[in-house]
């Protein structure tokens, strides 16, 4: 199955955060690895995105677009860092 960078997820998560979040380092909980966001490697699944980090393949997010809401799931990040 084919990725994108981490940079896909400007779009939905600018929805959210007023800050650009491909620039946000997070820590994977699979293998501690800090990266920005914009390394991971991101799986689309329709308007779904899976995230996963791109040192071990582990996800570190989900994000769900359903017709009311964007649902996030950050199972795999175990901090995330944001640029102010």
């Amino acid at each position: 199955m084919n990725h994108l960078d981490g940079n896909a997820l400007a779009g939905p998560l600018s929805e959210l955060f007023s800050v650009d979040m491909t620039l946000a380092t997070g820590r994977c909980l699979g293998c501690g690895d800090e990266s920005v966001l914009a390394r991971a490697m991101v799986y689309e699944s329709g308007t779904d995105l899976v995230v996963r980090c791109s040192h071990c393949d582990d996800v570190l997010m989900t994000l769900v677009h359903t017709p009311g809401d964007l649902r996030i799931e950050l199972r795999g990040i175990g901090m995330l860092r944001i640029p102010l």
